[in-house]
C-alpha cells in the first residue's frame, strides 16, 4: 500500500474514513509512505486497529514526524466525538471517534525507517527506493521495481515539492519509470511571485504600531517552520523589531520544530542554497550558532494556563498557533479574542480547503462561528499564497521534463477533478504523453 491518509475538507469525502478498504487490511503485507502529513498518514492507526500486521516503511525524518502527529490525529478525533456526544449529533451515543490516541501509539511500532537511496526488499519479487520530493521534511518519491514476471518501474510521486521553496530541497531529478502516479493539486495556477519577508514586515508593521496582535494559523509541520525563519531573517534585517514578542502556542509545532533542528542537512538553508549559511553549533560560527528556526525574543507555549493568559495580552505580538485552516485548536480562542478589534490582523499562510473557517475568512466573511458563538471579524484578514509547498504547473512540467523517455502512463490523483483535467491537457500539449484520471476505487491491470 502507498500512502494511507485520511479524507479531508468536505463531510462527503471525510465519510469515507469509515468506510472498508476495498481488501482487508490484514491481508496487506506493508505501506510505504510518501511523507507525514495527515492526508498521505493519518489512516495508519485504523489500519492496525483492523489487524494490519507488516511494516510501514518511510524516510527517517517521516518516522519521527509521525511519532508526534499520529497521536495527535487519535487525540482530536476523541476531542470531535466528545464534542459530537455533548451537542447530540451524532448516530452513536455515545459518538466513536475513528481512532484514539492509544490506538495511535500502537501503531508506532510497525514503522521502519528507510535511507535515501537504498534499495529494500519489501515483499517478494518487490524492491523499494526513496528518492527526496521536496515537499516537507523527510517526503520522498517512492520507486517499486517489479520483479515477476518481467522488470517494471512503478513510481509514485506523492506531493512534489518546488525549485523554489523557501527552506526545503528541490526535488531530485528521476529519468525513468513505467507508470508515473503523481499528484495535480496545483497544476493548473502559477504561484504568485512577491518578496514574502516584505509582505510579512509590511502587515506586522502596520499591525504592531496600530497597537494590535498579528495572528497567524499555522499548520505545525512545515508552515510553522517557515513562519519563524521568516522572522528571524526579517530580525536579521531589521525589517521588523527584535523585542517584538513572538508566541509559539502549538505543543504539536513546538516537536515538529525540533525535528526540524534534527534534521537541518535535508533544508537547503542548512547548505546555503537560499544565500545564507546556517551552521548550527558551529564552533567556528559563534555568531551562526542560532538554529534557522528560533527568532528572537521566541516564547515557547505549553500549556492551557499560558495559552489562555495570550488572549488578554497589554501589548502588541505575533502568535503562531494551529490550526492551519481555523478548523479547531487554540489559534480559534485568540480569534475570539482578538477578531472583534480593528488594529488586529488574522495572516493566512496556508491552503484553505473549502467548508473551513480559514476558507470563509479569506472568501470575505465578517464572522465566525467559534465554540458555538458567532465571533465578528472586525481585523485586518491578510492571506500569503507564495508559500505553498506545492509545485505550481511550471515545477510540474520541469520536474516531467526530467525524464529520458515517457512513462507508458501517467496517472494523475490528489486534486481537484477539473484542475487534474487541466494538468492532463497540460502535458498532452507539451510533452505529447498518455495522461489519465483515474475514478475513485478504480482497479488497473499493469501491461
Amino acid at each position: 500500500m502507498i500512502d494511507c491518509g485520511l479524507f479531508q475538507g468536505l463531510k462527503e469525502l471525510r465519510l469515507r474514513n469509515w468506510a472498508p478498504l476495498p481488501l482487508p487490511p490484514a491481508d496487506i503485507t506493508g505501506v510505504v509512505l510518501t511523507h507525514a502529513h495527515t492526508d498521505h498518514s493519518g489512516y495508519i492507526p485504523l489500519l492496525v486497529k483492523h489487524h494490519f500486521h507488516g511494516r510501514i516503511y518511510a524516510s527517517a525524518p517521516t518516522v519521527e514526524l509521525c511519532k508526534i502527529l499520529l497521536p495527535d490525529s487519535g487525540y482530536l478525533q476523541e476531542e470531535d466525538a466528545r464534542f459530537a456526544s455533548d451537542h447530540g449529533f451524532s448516530k452513536h451515543h455515545p459518538a466513536l471517534p475513528l481512532y484514539t490516541y492509544e490506538d495511535a501509539l500502537q501503531s508506532l511500532r510497525y514503522f521502519s525507517p528507510l535511507h535515501n537511496g537504498d534499495v529494500r526488499r519489501i515483499g517478494d519479487g518487490l524492491d523499494c527506493r526513496l528518492i527526496r520530493a521536496g515537499h516537507l521534511l523527510g517526503s520522498r518519491f517512492i520507486e517499486l521495481i517489479l520483479h515477476r514476471p518481467r522488470q517494471r518501474r512503478l513510481l509514485f510521486a506523492g506531493d512534489i515539492g518546488r525549485y523554489d521553496a523557501l527552506i526545503t530541497s528541490p526535488p531530485l531529478r528521476v529519468p525513468e519509470a513505467d507508470y508515473l502516479i503523481m499528484e495535480a493539486t496545483y497544476g493548473d495556477r502559477l504561484h504568485p511571485k512577491e518578496d514574502v519577508f516584505a509582505r510579512v514586515a509590511a502587515i506586522v508593521n502596520r499591525t504592531i504600531a496600530q497597537g494590535g496582535m498579528v495572528l497567524i494559523p499555522a499548520f505545525a509541520v512545515g508552515r510553522t517552520q517557515e513562519m519563524l525563519y521568516i522572522l528571524k531573517r526579517c530580525q536579521e534585517r531589521e525589517m521588523i523589531d527584535r523585542r517584538i514578542p513572538v508566541y509559539l502556542n502549538t505543543p504539536l509545532g513546538i516537536d515538529a520544530t525540533d525535528i526540524y533542528n534534527r534534521y537541518l542537512t535535508e533544508h537547503k538553508i542548512y547548505s546555503g542554497l537560499d544565500g545564507t549559511h546556517h551552521h548550527a553549533n558551529h564552533p567556528q560560527h559563534p555568531e551562526r550558532s542560532n538554529n534557522p528556526f528560533t527568532c528572537d525574543n521566541l516564547h515557547l507555549v505549553h500549556d492551557h494556563t499560558a495559552s489562555k493568559r495570550l488572549n488578554s495580552l497589554e501589548s502588541p505580538a505575533i502568535i503562531i498557533a494551529g490550526s492551519g485552516m481555523l478548523t479547531g485548536g487554540r489559534m480559534l480562542h485568540h480569534i475570539k479574542s482578538y477578531g472583534p478589534d480593528r488594529r488586529s490582523a488574522i495572516l493566512l499562510v496556508g491552503y484553505q480547503a473549502e467548508g473551513t473557517r480559514g476558507h470563509a475568512l479569506r472568501e470575505g466573511t465578517r464572522s465566525l462561528k467559534i465554540h458555538g458563538d458567532q465571533v465578528p471579524i472586525r481585523c485586518t484578514v491578510e492571506q500569503i499564497e507564495s508559500l505553498s509547498a506545492h509545485g505550481d504547473q511550471d515545477d510540474l512540467l520541469r520536474w516531467l521534463r526530467g525524464f529520458r523517455r515517457p512513462p507508458h502512463v501517467t496517472y494523475l490523483v490528489h486534486g481537484e477533478p477539473e484542475v487534474a483535467q487541466r494538468l492532463a491537457e497540460k502535458i498532452r500539449e507539451t510533452l505529447q504523453w498518455k495522461v489519465e484520471i483515474p475514478r475513485y476505487l478504480q482497479e488497473v491491470a499493469l501491461a
